[in-house]
């Protein structure tokens, strides 16, 4: 019986360090689909953007209007895509920090504070939302929301 419980124990130990690992292969691989967002934007390239979308992403930006109501809208992945391959005149670098990465199963979630640049001349800041799901293909965008101001940015 004493055997028994240390194998059964030694059994636990390994699968615990299995799933940590696949945690941790599994917030790596999180990360990376966030930054392909981003260098997809930063290099105006719709292709690297698309491959992170989920068929069925949602999106959503809030804000407070002039008035100081708080508004929400609703965005289209097919306009954001298109708006990002357009050629413009300026880069669009949104620099992200302090990203924390919660992970069960297919599902993980991402929240992350950003500072949006248009070139060099800061524009807005806020924080992104995105939730992700794990397909066949890798981790996929399902829903994207993000709060923005002007004021109060670190």
């Amino acid at each position: 019986m004493k055997y028994f419980a240390i194998v059964l124990m030694s059994l636990s130990f390994s699968a615990f360090s299995q799933d940590s690992e696949t945690t941790i292969d599994d917030s790596s691989a999180v990360r990376a689909t966030i930054d392909q967002l981003f260098q997809g934007m930063k290099n105006g390239d719709s292709t690297l953007v698309a491959a992170v979308f989920h068929p069925e992403i949602q999106m959503m930006s809030t804000f407070t209007d002039e008035e100081g109501n708080p508004r929400s809208h609703k965005g289209s992945a097919a306009e954001f895509k298109n708006a990002v391959g357009t050629p413009h005149d300026q880069v669009w670098d949104e620099r992200i920090s302090n990203v924390r990465i919660q992970i069960d199963g297919n599902l993980a979630q991402a929240w992350m504070d950003y500072s949006f640049y248009l070139d060099d001349t800061f524009s807005h800041c806020g924080v992104n939302a995105i939730q992700l799901f794990k397909t066949n293909e890798g981790w996929k965008m399902v829903h994207l929301a993000d709060t923005r101001r002007r004021s109060d940015c670190n």
